[in-house]
């Protein structure tokens, strides 16, 4: 996997690029201190993550997401920060990160995560899960709250759960996703076992009922 690391502490950078160029399957192919040089370097380099801080002088990297994926889709990004402030997390999925780490994760979590992405999964913690979650179940109308289910999904397949509700098929959601339709079936058969239902019929009522995916003709 070819990694960014852009923050603006040189320190730090330093140390992260020094463990992970010891990892066979890892290699360092930039690192950006500016948001200005993370948004030039995110958009021309040939990178497959952006380990990234929010932090920057010149501007916040929440920001820089959208402008990177908007030129490379496929391009994951995590941020990597101190702040585990519930806003910051928000954002940083709704903009389109694949996940969100803190600066006191053991090493060997990064590296889990880091390889999980690989595998279509996303880098975050159960515990920021929980947090999105409780967050979806907050901005539902009390007719729609997320049963406890719900919160056995990971951050994928609650991603796949919203696709499947808008009648995707395994392969849309794949191509979507950019990830292997085998993997898509993997996830779906997970979905089904942890919040027992038996179609895509009860998927899609169960989506919609619970507002996960709009639709003004759920009561």
């Amino acid at each position: 996997m070819k990694v960014l690391i852009a923050d603006e502490h040189v320190l730090f950078r330093e140390g992260l690029k020094s463990l992970l160029e010891n990892q066979p399957d890892i290699t360092i192919v930039g690192e950006a201190g500016s948001y200005q040089e993370t948004v030039e370097k995110g958009t021309s380099l040939d990178a497959d993550l952006i380990l990234m801080d929010i932090w920057f002088p010149d501007g916040n990297g929440l920001d820089a997401i959208k402008p990177i994926l908007a030129s490379n889709p496929k391009l994951k990004i995590v941020i990597l920060t101190m702040s585990d402030l519930d806003e910051i997390l928000f954002n940083a999925i709704h903009n389109g990160a694949r996940g969100f780490l803190l600066k006191n994760t053991p090493f060997n979590w990064l590296l889990a995560s880091i390889r999980a992405l690989e595998r279509g999964e996303a880098a975050i913690s159960r515990t920021m899960m929980a947090r999105i979650l409780d967050e979806f179940s907050r901005l539902a109308p009390p007719s729609r709250r997320l049963p406890d289910t719900v919160n056995h999904l990971t951050f994928r397949e609650l991603e796949i759960l919203k696709e499947l509700g808008t009648g995707a098929t395994n392969r849309e959601i794949a191509r979507r996703l950019y990830i292997s339709e085998n993997t898509v079936k993997i996830h779906v058969r997970n979905i089904y076992n942890k919040i027992k239902l038996r179609s895509r019929q009860e998927i899609i009522w169960f989506t919609r009922h619970t507002g996960l995916v709009k639709d003004q003709t759920v009561p």
